[in-house]
């Protein structure tokens, strides 16, 4: 039994399929099934239910896979404890960010993170919530960027910062000529929203304390997954839309303008790095939060006056 034979088996249990664990391994898919057959016959047991589309472990199998996982992992913690010894930080390190933060929160950190860290190798993809956590649990990811709390016992969230929901609303509309806004001022039938999907759009219906179709309310039903998007609808047309506070930093005189923020306790979304239980390369990791926190303003590291918006409607 090989450390390359155990991650094999891996790889064929998290893609399901033979060719795909093979391309992902950079290997030949003959190369990767002579070798998961080997260590079936050395264990006496077939591994994978190969007459099924997708492939999927039998029941034996199902336990084997899982404690390669943990030999796996174990093994990688070995470097991990060696990089330590040496204070190093190098290495792959792969990121999940949502689509409302990346365009606001990575621009201001990745410049600085791999020049402070030249030996790192920073892959970095934009997914929704949903296939984050996925993704995090099946190990593809190291970690997420993500709005919490995400209600799941497999991962562990470290919270970084609580970032404001402001409105952003046109001139037309009522909202404009208040300094303060509070959420019972808010009339759905005329917000611009994410389409669904989005956990921001879930944090929006709950600030507005209701559920609604946008079609319901609106002859126009606009679905998009773009905040910047929701700006230049809110820009162009009436109506006003709900925005992360860090969104706001490009905006010029006239469309800070209309801005508006709510009343005490602010909503905000809890923004944590979000890790499977058991994760791995725990300096990568620690380096990584600390470049952010590093970049965030220290009024959006305080929770104090602040209400955390829930990602999951009620």
């Amino acid at each position: 039994m090989t450390t390359v034979q155990l991650e094999y088996i891996v790889a064929v249990d998290t893609y399901r399929s033979f060719v795909l664990a093979a391309e992902k391994c950079f290997v030949t898919q003959p190369t990767l099934s002579m070798q998961i057959q080997k260590l079936e016959d050395e264990l006496g047991i077939k591994l994978f239910d190969r007459s099924k589309l997708p492939v999927v472990p039998t029941e034996i199998g199902v336990s084997v896979v899982a404690q390669a996982r943990i030999i796996i992992k174990e093994n990688a913690r070995i470097r991990e404890i060696i990089a330590d010894q040496k204070k190093e930080i190098q290495g792959n390190l792969k990121v999940g960010i949502i689509p409302t933060l990346a365009p606001y929160l990575l621009p201001r950190i990745l410049t600085g993170f791999m020049k402070k860290y030249p030996k790192v190798k920073l892959e970095i993809w934009e997914y929704p919530t949903e296939q984050i956590m996925q993704q995090l649990k099946q190990e593809l990811l190291d970690c997420g960027l993500l709005a919490t709390p995400l209600h799941n016992p497999h991962l562990e969230e470290h919270p970084l910062f609580y970032e404001s929901f402001v409105v952003y609303t046109a001139k037309s509309n009522p909202l404009y000529d208040k300094k303060i806004v509070k959420a019972e001022e808010l009339d759905i039938k005329e917000v611009w929203l994410l389409n669904e999907g989005h956990c921001m759009r879930n944090q929006v219906l709950n600030i507005c304390k209701d559920k609604f179709t946008m079609g319901d309310n609106k002859n126009l039903e606009y679905n998009t997954g773009s905040v910047e998007t929701l700006k230049r609808m809110v820009d162009l047309n009436e109506g006003y839309t709900i925005l992360p506070e860090l969104s706001l930093q490009d905006l010029n005189t006239r469309q800070l303008n209309m801005v508006r923020y709510f009343k005490a306790p602010e909503p905000v979304r809890e923004i944590s790095l979000v890790t499977h239980r058991h994760f791995i390369k725990q300096a990568l990791i620690e380096a990584f939060k600390k470049e952010i926190l590093a970049h965030i303003p220290d009024k959006m590291k305080a929770q104090k006056n602040k209400k955390v918006i829930d990602i999951l409607t009620e």
